[in-house]
């Protein structure tokens, strides 16, 4: 019998809530799938923080227009500026925070070390890379084009291609955020020998959070700034 083993597939997001990481932290293998196509108004170049004013975007804009059939990965960053935007406005909303100084140094040059990459997707791996190192989450991530040819998975349809990415990192189980319950086909990886696992969001404690009432679906950087160093305990979440 082999050994087992979890595998995660999902698209690189910017700045993802902490679910995203929750996810990532109960993989044995992490594939970023971002030879897909790049999807407008959606979690891949944007995410919220808290502010006195209520919730913010953050948003990354992207040459996207008469692009439609783009990838994530070939997703280009329309606006230099971005990155000097973005820690202004964490700066204005969190430097009261009890995490901002041990968290901001770090993070801001995280950001900063991507401040001239021209691919979204380039900048969403390295922060999620950087954001792992902070949450003591290691678990290897690998890119899908490291995995299948680029022209190979562009053919598949969405099961086909998951399975496909898998089966070929050895795959026991394969564990799935639940949007997928609309189109993924159970069957074909139980045909294989791998099992389906449904991530569950639920449960998660909430933390110290500045500006009102307590606020879930925002950036991970709320997180991170509002607790520091207690924010992996964060991730864990509570007993039904």
């Amino acid at each position: 019998m082999r050994p087992g083993k979890t595998v995660v597939i999902t698209q690189s997001n910017y700045l993802p809530w902490r679910g995203y990481f929750d996810l990532i932290r109960s993989a044995d293998e992490v594939i970023l799938l971002d030879s897909v196509q790049y999807t407008r108004r959606d979690w891949r170049n944007r995410n919220r923080i808290k502010t006195p004013a209520g919730l913010a975007w953050l948003t990354i804009s992207v040459e996207a227009k008469g692009r439609y059939e783009q990838a994530i990965d070939e997703t280009h960053i329309a606006d230099p500026a971005w990155c000097d935007t973005h820690i202004r406005s964490i700066e204005l909303a969190y430097r009261r925070a009890a995490g901002f100084e041990a968290i901001s140094p770090w993070l801001f040059a995280a950001m900063r070390s991507t401040a001239r990459e021209p691919l979204l997707a380039q900048v969403n791996e390295v922060l999620l890379r950087e954001i792992c190192k902070a949450l003591a989450i290691e678990v290897p991530i690998t890119r899908c084009t490291d995995v299948l040819p680029r022209e190979d998975l562009r053919r598949m349809e969405p099961t086909e291609r998951l399975l496909a990415l898998a089966e070929a990192r050895g795959a026991t189980c394969y564990l799935s955020g639940p949007s997928a319950k609309a189109y993924l086909d159970v069957d074909r990886f139980a045909a294989q020998g791998i099992a389906v696992a449904w991530m569950d969001y639920g449960g998660y404690p909430d933390y110290p959070q500045l500006w009102g009432a307590f606020e879930p679906a925002v950036s991970i950087v709320d997180l991170l700034l509002n607790v520091g160093d207690a924010a992996p305990r964060y991730l864990a979440r509570q007993p039904a």
